[in-house]
């Protein structure tokens, strides 16, 4: 009885590695625009609704030799983990280089780990088994390099200089720069010092980062995901530092409204979109926002 009850539970261990080790699951696959979700590889993005870009991207890609020269014999002490949309354009732009940048450099595919993440609202840049959570994955794709198991750096959406020369200055000086450094500092911030911590040093942020940031769209995206991961409080408080930053754009405005609404708060809401209104008084999409929130 005691050996069958040990080979009943080796079968379990079994069939439950097997299980979490499934890769490039397909959803949507009857529609107009399938993608892949979770833990996928290299055949899952040159199967049939996706190779067409990948395989072009990939051959389109002129590598930079004297840098992989640079590069080739240090990489492959480091393990990378690649986050992705299947779904998003930089990542069918910049994915594909990645890959033939690996492959030249003979780097061990079994040291990359691949996550396809979600594009939907309720689960934004998401994957089933949540492998973003705690990683500041609010842009894809995300090429995060380890060593030793400890982070060292990464590359966020598209690189700094190329793909190639951002890889070599992470893996020889380490001083690189990662795209959305206001995105960097404020996760630091809420990690280790709370949502409270990053009240206090909201006004620092705002003076330090007021000519940096280029596009609403930086901290936008990143208070998505962080309403999205039920970080509501977190969320509308980086929205309201995005009106800081960009008070002449009527959009920062609505999606603070947007997010105070929909988590109950209608009253700052309509005051929110009230006030803009008195700033943008012609802006149409504010007068129907109001509507839209008057009428919940």
């Amino acid at each position: 009885m005691k050996t069958i009850s040990l080979t009943i539970l080796a079968l379990l261990f079994v069939l439950s590695l097997s299980h979490g080790q499934t890769l490039n699951i397909e959803m949507d696959s009857d529609s107009d625009s399938p993608y892949l979700l979770g833990k996928i590889d290299k055949n899952g993005l040159t199967s049939e609704h996706y190779n067409s870009w990948f395989s072009k991207n990939y051959e389109d890609y002129k590598l930079n030799e004297t840098t992989i020269k640079k590069i080739k014999s240090t990489l492959k002490n480091y393990q990378i983990t690649l986050f992705l949309g299947t779904w998003c354009g930089d990542s069918k732009r910049e994915v594909p280089r990645f890959y033939k940048i690996l492959e030249a450099c003979n780097f061990p595919m079994d040291q990359l780990s691949v996550i396809a993440v979600s594009s939907k609202s309720n689960r934004y840049k998401q994957s089933p088994e949540h492998e973003e959570q705690g990683l500041n994955i609010h842009r894809v794709p995300t090429f995060i390099f380890y060593k030793n198991e400890q982070k060292i750096n990464r590359i966020v959406e598209y690189p700094v200089e190329s793909l190639e020369k951002d890889i070599l200055n992470i893996i020889r000086t380490n001083n690189y720069k990662s795209q959305y450094q206001i995105v960097a500092k404020i996760n630091t911030i809420l990690e280790n010092k709370g949502l409270k911590g990053f009240k206090k040093q909201k006004n620092q942020l705002l003076k330090t980062y007021k000519d940096s940031v280029t596009s609403m769209f930086e901290l936008n995206t990143y208070a998505r995901v962080l309403y999205s991961a039920n970080r509501t409080k977190e969320a509308i408080e980086v929205f309201k530092l995005n009106t800081k930053l960009f008070p002449d754009n009527p959009r920062t405005f609505m999606s603070l409204a947007n997010t105070l609404g929909i988590s109950g708060d209608s009253k700052k809401a309509i005051k929110v979109i009230e006030n803009a209104i008195k700033l943008f008084p012609d802006h149409e999409d504010l007068v129907e926002n109001l509507e839209t929130l008057k009428s919940r």
